[in-house]
Order: C-alpha cells, then structure tokens, then sequence
C-alpha cells in the first residue's frame, strides 16, 4: 500500500505538468484550455479550503454524478467555504462529459495553485470554484476571447447573418429548463453570382441556474464583444463564466445536436453603394468648402457656425448605412403580420399601427408600420433607428431591424408580451396584478434604464417623452423604455439643450421645458418622477380627483406629504408592502418632480437611493406646478430615511394607443 501511495504522488505531478501549458495567456483556436484565476485571495496548502476543494472538484468528475452535464454544489463552512460549478456542452457525451471535467480540475489546481477562485473554460466544459457565492448570479467577468484565424470573404455580409443566428438562439437558450439552457445549429449564407455558399456553425450556452432573463442579458452582451473579439472572422469563441458561445465555418459539435435555421432576408449589400456616395458628397462639400474661404473670411465662420450647431444630430444621421444591414425585406414583414391583419394588431396611434408578427424561425417580432401622413417625417424616422440599434440594455426595447421599400417605412421591435405600463396601472381590473414587488421592480428598471441613457450609452440620451405608454412590460414584468422618437442627443460634457418646438406629453414635461423650450437630464427625472407617483398611487397625472379637491396629482401627494398623511397617496390596491419602501419611493418621486432644477437628483443618486436604504437623502421642496403657492410649502434639510409617523404607514406590510415606439 505504501508504495502504491508514492507511485501515485510521482505519477500526478508528472501528469499535470503534462497539461500545463508555459504561459497563461494561451487561449488561442488551438489551445485546449483557457483559464483565468481570480486575485480575490488565497488559501493555505493542506488547509481546509484546500481539502474542501479537492473532495469537491473530484466528485464533479465520480461516474456518481447525474447525467444533465451540470454540477453546482458547496463543501465546508465559512471562511473555508468552497462553491463549485462545472457545466458540459450541451451535446457532449456522458463520457466526454466526466473526461473533460476529470482533466480540468487538475489543470486548474496546477494553474491556479493556492487561489481562492478560478475558472477554466475546455472544449467540452467549463469548471469554476470560489469562496464567494456563484450560483443563479450572472456574471460576465472574468471572460476570454478566441478569435478564429481565418478571415470571412465578405466579413461585413457574414457577421450580419451571424448575429441574426446568435439572436436566434439566445432566445432559445434562455427559454431552457432547469437542466439545461442550450441551443446549437448552422444557417446558410447565399453566395452571389460565382461566389459559393456559407455556412455558419454556431451555439449558445447559459448555467442553467439563471433565470430566462438574466441567461438571455448574458448571451447578448457576449454577442455585443463580437466586434472587438472576432469581428469579420469565421470562427471564434466568446467564454464568460455564466455563459459563452461559439461559431465557426464548420461543424464543431455533435451532428444530433445540428439543425438548419432559415433566417429571415435581409440586404447587406447597400453599404458599399451609401459608402461611394458618401465620398461623393463628402469631395463636392470640400470643393464648395474651398470656394466658400475664396469668397471671404466672414462667409466661412458662419458656414463653420452653421455646421458646429448642426454636428450633434448630423454625425448620427450619416451612420444609417450602418442600420441599413438591420434592413427586413417587405414580403418578409407582410407574410410574418398575415398582410398586417386586424388580428394581429396590438394598437394604434398618431404614427401608425402596431402589429405582432412571427419570422420564419419562430421569433415572434412587434412591427411598427408608420402611416404614411403620419407627422414624423424622414428624420424622426432615421434618429429613431440610429438610436435605438445601438441601445442594448435589458431595460430598454429593442430594435431588430427596418424596412423602407414600397413606399413603406416600418420598424421592427423585440415583442414584449405584457404591451405598456399603461394597460395595468390605471386598469381596475389589471393593476391588481401589480402587488408592490412588481411594482418596486418597474420603478428600479426604468431608474437603471435612464442613468444608462444618460450617462453610460455613447452618447448622453434625452428620451423626453417618459411616460406609462412607453414603459413596456415583458413575460416577467420587467420594465423597458421604450419611443425615441422625440430624443435628442447631447455630448458627454452638454448640460442643457434648447427648442422652440416643444413634444411631450403635458403633464409630464418639467416646467423649464413646457414654458422655455430648455431640457436635460433633469427634465427626464422630472418625467421619472411623475411616474413614480403613478405607480405608488394607480392615478393618472391628468386626471386627479381628490376627495376634497380638485387638484393634480402633485400637489395632493406634496399636500399629503406635508400634512403626514402619505397612506392618502398610496394605491390601496397594494395590499402588502414594506412601508419605508414605499416611503422612500414617495420621497423620491417628490425630489424628482421639485421645481428648482439644481435640486432634483441625477438618475445616478436615484439608483443609489432605491438600492441603499442607508443613504441619507434630502427633503424635497415644493414641486414645479403647485397649485396653493405659499412660502410656507418650501422644505429644507436632509432627512436619513425613517417614517416620521410609524401609524401613517399602516399599509398591510388611456386604452392602449402606443404599445411600441413611435
């Protein structure tokens, strides 16, 4: 036995140097493994984690295990806690499965020695371990990149089919069970005159402990890395630790798991034809230009005045050639609607009616057919697509694509299934489904969804339209903003912009922008705030009545708020709820909608306040529109949040016209 013991201590040593590559930073299309170890901390040889560990990881790899190809579990008690996963392709084999798992453990211990957590993505698997909790939590770091060495013939054709592909099968993915979120399959690029088909080998994979949204917001911004990984390349591989997906020019995985995807027609052929334009337009310009100086000094300064003040929209109305690989073919949308039948019809506005359509994969799509004498004209329509094709955050609605043949201008749209906020909060009958959870939820997706507008997309976004009609709902009532066809675009350093033709919507346009044509951030929280009171209180801005008088919904919750008496401002409909909760909600909503500028919040603190209950907030002052004037309305000082009155706060602990963007 104890030569058996010392045979054994020589032979691993020996066969995990074997398996170690020299360098860590090998991850390339031909490396077996890729690995990344966390500098969270570390443990000590032969302690307790280590012993945790080791018993973990080896009864990943025990024949004991079941067969869905996914492992989570915990050894040990704090500090020496171990949690580990390790999650097998999706069509690998039981016994590829266990082999993978068996030669990756003792890799990542090699690798990774005495480290706290680490992870190591295989060609058939992945295994993780940490001391911190990593299960049903999406993360997206660390990742790795492997890009194929072969460039596509036509790179900018290929990656427009392959993100339509990749989209597809997100959607498939997420929509898995509790076994397995998986999705594999190839499609078939047209080669045109002498050129030869392509086909494009793709999966998609998630840890099946996430739920559908979180494993379909991990997907999409793996997607989102294709760019600066593999753009224009015919294989490459993008590996995070809640989900990766790989394509390639061949088939890489098990032909049971293949299946041929149809996806829908697209024209990816316009660009290059836009691009000679756009040189065309751009020599002439330089020519005029030239002539211009010749002319004289005071010409030009104002021509260059002229151009500065029109730079900011002009700049993202160029990039449509870019969209115009989004671009759906007519017959396409016609036949996904049933020729836009009345029965498909979701709603109808004053720019068009809203269609929900069906693709020929499957994906169910909301189609936007402007009408033809609709108001917003060529360059609504295009700031429209240019803005949201490059939106992409979970609380904003997505665009897929446009159309803009036959005379038609259409734009396609991800289906939210629930339509608008509109339909449940000022529904008797709907908004009975909107306990305080759900509600509390919306408040903190559309709070997420502007500070990504304004401060972290690549440009500062003004939405200036935020109102219940354009907060569309999901399957799980998540929240997503949603027409931006009144925004307007700013650089990361402008504070304020100015219009003399005001759009909105009365009621919840802030006073500076209604009377002087002036926006911001600011007026955007203004529109938040009022939504806020909405939701807590299930009564439309407009159409406030009180008991006692007649009023508008600010000044009854200011009124109320002054008085102690905020259970008046609450739904009673919410029949549960924390009542600091939604105090501190009250509270917000009121910072929001105060008439000085300068003192409402920036949608940055807002997050901050709806996450920390600990943040001590100011006491808002009297909000913009208040009906009974008086000195004595104005409040000052900060306030740490506590219910002033604990008794106050004994709650039991429009049809739809626009249910998509304008």
């Amino acid at each position: 036995m104890g030569s058996s013991r010392l045979l054994i201590l020589f032979i691993v040593p020996v066969l995990l140097d074997l398996l170690a590559p020299a360098e860590a930073v090998d991850c390339t299309s031909t490396a077996e493994f890729c690995w990344r170890c966390s500098n969270i901390g570390t443990y000590e040889d032969g302690g307790n984690y280590q012993k945790n560990l080791d018993t973990l990881l080896s009864s990943f790899s025990s024949n004991n295990q079941t067969n869905s190809g996914f492992y989570n579990s915990s050894m040990g008690q704090d500090p020496d806690k171990v949690n580990a996963i390790a999650l097998c392709r999706g069509d690998a084999s039981l016994n590829d499965c266990h082999a993978c798992v068996s030669q990756s453990s003792p890799f990542l211990l090699m690798n990774c020695s005495n480290q706290n957590e680490a992870i190591v993505w295989a060609v058939h698997c992945m295994v993780r371990y940490s001391s911190k909790l990593i299960f049903g939590i999406q993360e997206d770091e660390p990742f790795q990149f492997v890009p194929g060495p072969v460039n596509a013939t036509d790179p900018q054709k290929f990656d427009l089919v392959l993100n339509l592909l990749l989209d597809y099968f997100t959607e498939k993915a997420a929509s898995g069970d509790s076994l397995k979120k998986f999705a594999a399959g190839h499609t078939i690029i047209q080669g045109e005159g002498s050129t030869t088909n392509q086909a494009i080998y793709a999966l998609v994979q998630c840890t099946p402990d996430l739920d559908k949204q979180n494993c379909s917001d991990c997907l999409k911004g793996a997607i989102s890395k294709i760019p600066e990984c593999c753009g224009g390349r015919l294989g490459g591989r993008v590996l995070k630790p809640s989900c990766n997906l790989r394509f390639e020019a061949y088939i890489f995985y098990e032909a049971n798991a293949d299946s041929l995807v149809t996806l829908p027609s697209v024209k990816a052929g316009k660009k290059s034809t836009i691009s000679k334009a756009v040189i065309i337009i751009i020599s002439v310009v330089g020519v005029v230009f030239v002539a211009m100086i010749l002319m004289g000094t005071l010409i030009s300064l104002r021509v260059r005045r002229r151009w500065k003040k029109q730079k900011l929209e002009n700049d993202n109305l160029e990039d449509i050639s870019l969209e115009e690989s989004l671009q759906y073919d007519f017959e396409t949308i016609k036949s996904a609607t049933d020729d836009f039948s009345d029965a498909n019809k979701l709603g109808q506005g004053g720019f068009g009616a809203v269609y929900k359509g069906r693709l020929p994969n499957g994906r169910y799509i909301a189609v936007k057919r402007l009408s033809k004498n609709s108001e917003q004209g060529e360059r609504e329509f295009k700031t429209e697509v240019t803005l949201v094709a490059q939106l992409q955050h979970r609380n904003l609605v997505r665009l897929l694509g446009f159309c803009l043949q036959a005379g038609e201008r259409i734009l396609i749209y991800e289906y939210v299934p629930n339509t608008s906020l509109n339909r449940f909060i000022f529904d008797p009958v709907n908004r009975g489904h909107l306990d305080w959870e759900t509600r509390y939820k919306i408040i903190g997706g559309i709070s997420r969804g502007l500070l990504y507008l304004h401060e972290d997309s690549r440009l500062r976004i003004i939405h200036r339209d935020l109102k219940p009609s354009n907060i569309l709902l999901d399957e799980d009532m998540n929240p997503k903003i949603a027409d931006f066809g009144m925004a307007r675009l700013f650089t990361m350093d402008q504070t304020q912009g100015d219009t003399k033709t005001i759009v909105g919507t009365y009621g919840y346009m802030a006073s500076e922008y209604a009377i002087h044509g002036r926006f911001s951030v600011k007026s955007d929280v203004f529109s938040f705030g009022v939504l806020v009171l909405e939701i807590l209180s299930g009564t439309r801005i407009a159409s406030f009545r009180s008991s006692e008088n007649d009023e508008d919904l600010l000044t009854y919750a200011w009124r109320n708020w002054k008085a102690d008496t905020v259970s008046n401002i609450i739904d009673p409909v919410i029949a549960t709820g924390l009542g600091t909760e939604i105090m501190r909600c009250i509270h917000i909503g009121l910072l929001c909608v105060q008439e000085n500028v300068a003192s409402r919040p920036t949608m940055a603190s807002i997050v901050s306040m709806l996450n920390s209950h600990s943040v001590t907030v100011s006491l808002p002052s009297r909000p913009a529109y208040y009906l009974h004037n008086s000195e004595k309305d104005t409040a000052e000082g900060t306030k740490s949040y506590e219910p002033k009155n604990s008794a106050d706060l004994s709650i039991n602990e429009d049809n739809i016209t626009e249910p998509y963007p304008r």
